[in-house]
C-alpha cells in the first residue's frame, strides 16, 4: 500500500512539472488590437508580419513597418523557414485565421515567441488604429 501511493505521488509530481514547464514555454499569445498596437510600439526591434495577399494589402493599407509574406503563396513554407526562430514576432492577417494558423506553424517549427493580432486587420481599422498605404 505505501509502495502504491509513493508511485501515485510520483505520477501526480511528473504531471505537474510536466504542465508547468508548458505553461512557462507558451509560444503563441493570441492579442487583442489595443494590446498589439501597444506591444509593437514598445518593442523596437518588432518584427511585424502582413500574412495578407498582395491586393489585400493594397486595398486596405497595412500596419506601419511590417513585412509581406503572403500565407496563401506557394513558397510561404519556405519562406518561413528562413526567418530566425530566435526573434520575436508579431503577426496578422485580415480576420485572424490565416495568422491564427501562421501561429501554429511558427509553434510547431519551435519559433521562440509570437504575438497574433486575433481579430486581424479589420479589427485594428476599426478602433481607427493607423494604416500606412502603398
Amino acid at each position: 500500500m505505501k509502495h502504491t501511493l509513493s508511485i501515485l505521488a510520483l505520477n501526480l509530481l511528473i504531471v505537474a512539472a510536466s504542465f508547468a514547464q508548458k505553461t512557462n514555454t507558451q509560444v503563441v499569445t493570441n492579442v487583442s488590437s489595443e494590446r498589439f498596437k501597444a506591444i509593437i510600439e514598445a518593442d523596437k526591434n518588432a518584427v511585424i508580419i502582413d500574412l495578407r495577399t498582395p491586393d489585400e494589402v493594397t486595398k486596405k493599407g497595412f500596419i506601419k513597418g511590417a513585412i509581406f509574406m503572403d500565407y496563401l503563396s506557394k513558397d510561404f513554407d519556405k519562406e518561413l523557414a528562413k526567418l530566425d526562430k530566435t526573434k520575436t514576432y508579431y503577426i496578422y492577417c485580415a480576420a485572424g485565421g490565416r495568422s491564427g494558423d501562421c501561429a501554429e506553424a511558427m509553434e510547431k517549427q519551435n519559433f521562440k515567441r509570437v504575438y497574433n493580432l486575433e481579430k486581424g486587420l479589420s479589427d485594428w481599422i476599426s478602433k481607427g488604429f493607423p494604416i500606412e498605404k502603398k
